[in-house]
């Protein structure tokens, strides 16, 4: 049988295994900064020419990259799932507004069931504090705070659902949302009516998972993004009748 003589793993194989798996288990984001070369060997356990040897090999696969002068970080290019040409279509398109968030209800109806069923005490500890940071902002009059933080009370769900590819596509599409591309959510959090309708629903959301009730968090994540669907088709109707009101006020200038 074809038997091989086992042979000693290289410490540098055993740190680029370790930091792959920090990558895909989502602990190590993109565009998040490794600790220093000194740091990270102490941490690990290994010499510096190893550290260099496996980030040289992470850095060729395109998992890190380097900037000078700044020290070596998750590369970016892992949250860009979408092409630059099909990211320009969803932004040019309204009805890719509601396949999105209807997608998004799919989703994350079964992230926020399977956080209650698969997150640990810690991963819902987490869930709450982020819920707790966006109640603290609420009191806020600027809503980029809050609106900021809306987004990673729903990745912290995603997170605790341990699923690593749902992890991954969900931050991707989080940061076509943080882009713009299908909405400003900074919009949907001027109304202080909507600010509140809003941080309700988070509550919602955050009691069930807290109570680890998986259907009620499913259904209130559910009812959140059925919410958010209804309030911007909403606006995209009064945006096209405004559009409207200034092209007959500009022929009646003519």
């Amino acid at each position: 049988m074809p038997f091989r003589q086992v042979q000693p793993e290289r410490l540098s194989h055993a740190v680029v295994r370790q930091i792959e798996e920090l990558i895909l288990r989502g602990l190590l984001r993109p565009g998040e900064r490794l600790p220093s070369e000194r740091d990270l060997s102490e941490r690990l356990g290994v010499s510096r020419p190893s550290l260099r040897e496996a980030v040289a090999d992470l850095q060729a696969r395109g998992l890190l990259s380097s900037r000078a002068g700044a020290g070596i970080f998750v590369s970016e290019a892992l949250a860009a799932t979408f092409p630059p040409a099909l990211t320009e279509l969803f932004g040019s398109h309204a009805e890719a507004v509601v396949d999105y968030i209807a997608f998004r209800r799919d989703m994350e109806g079964l992230a926020a069931e399977r956080a209650v069923r698969n997150g640990t005490d810690t991963d819902l500890a987490v869930i709450d504090a982020v819920f707790r940071r966006m109640e603290a902002a609420h009191r806020d009059p600027d809503a980029a705070r809050e609106a900021q933080l809306d987004a990673e009370f729903h990745l912290s769900i995603i997170e605790s659902c341990h699923n690593v590819v749902m992890l991954h596509m969900m931050r991707a599409m989080f940061r076509l949302l943080r882009e713009g591309v299908f909405y400003n959510r900074q919009v949907m959090f001027r109304r202080r009516v909507t600010r509140d309708s809003l941080l309700d629903q988070h509550r919602a959301i955050n009691d069930a998972i807290q109570s680890r009730d998986a259907d009620a968090a499913r259904a209130a994540t559910e009812a959140h993004l059925g919410y958010v669907e209804e309030a911007l088709l909403a606006q995209q109707k009064v945006d096209a009748q405004d559009a409207l009101a200034r092209q007959r006020l500009a022929r009646e200038r003519r």
